[in-house]
């Protein structure tokens, strides 16, 4: 039963279009581009842009038939901010504010009302990417697209020219560095110098 509401819930697949030199040359040059964006985000919160941005971006790069097999495996974005949580709560507390006191006893109207305001402040603890995904979650799926295209570029079946192999290289490789830096900073404290 769960495989049919799978069936129904999935889109129908893309068509698959082949990578052909040129495309790749230009999706390297995207990728550089795409990481030094995201590294003016903060990287410990969910950007709703964002994520929709990825995830449309993701379907397109799904979308070659070189890249599919090697990114079946990178989900998309889950665009869930902390306000949509708290908003959805703050709803429900204000149902059960409205609902409840002339059919619960006093006490229990009391004892819910104010465990459900404790848990919506205690949302405000819970890290983001609990929930949704980071900026930096985005960075490493677009860490992983990066490191993907490296391969395809490295085993040659592109068949580029030297001038173009180099340039796609440095993009690739400009774009790898670019997001493994904006994830090693994310990890490092916020208070302590940066080294």
């Amino acid at each position: 039963m769960s495989q049919l509401f799978r069936t129904l819930r999935r889109p129908p697949p893309s068509p698959v279009r082949h990578l052909d030199r040129k495309l790749f040359y230009d999706l390297a040059a995207e990728c550089r581009i795409y990481a030094a964006e995201l590294a003016n985000f903060d990287q410990d919160r969910v950007n709703l842009k964002e994520c929709h941005r990825f995830n449309a971006w993701l379907a397109h790069v799904k979308g070659y038939d070189r890249l599919a097999p090697r990114l079946a495996m990178i989900s998309a974005a889950r665009p869930i901010a902390r306000w949509q949580i708290v908003a959805l709560m703050v709803v429900v507390w204000l149902l059960l504010a409205l609902a409840l006191p002339g059919q619960v006893q006093q006490q229990w109207v009391t004892v819910l009302l104010g465990g459900w305001l404790i848990t919506i402040v205690a949302v405000f603890f819970i890290p983001e990417s609990f929930y949704g995904t980071t900026t930096e979650l985005l960075e490493a799926k677009v860490l992983f697209v990066v490191n993907a295209m490296l391969d395809i570029l490295d085993s040659g079946v592109m068949e580029f020219t030297d001038g173009a192999f180099f340039k796609t290289r440095q993009n690739l490789l400009a774009a790898k560095e670019e997001l493994r830096l904006q994830i090693d900073l994310a990890h490092r404290p916020h208070n302590g110098p940066i080294l």
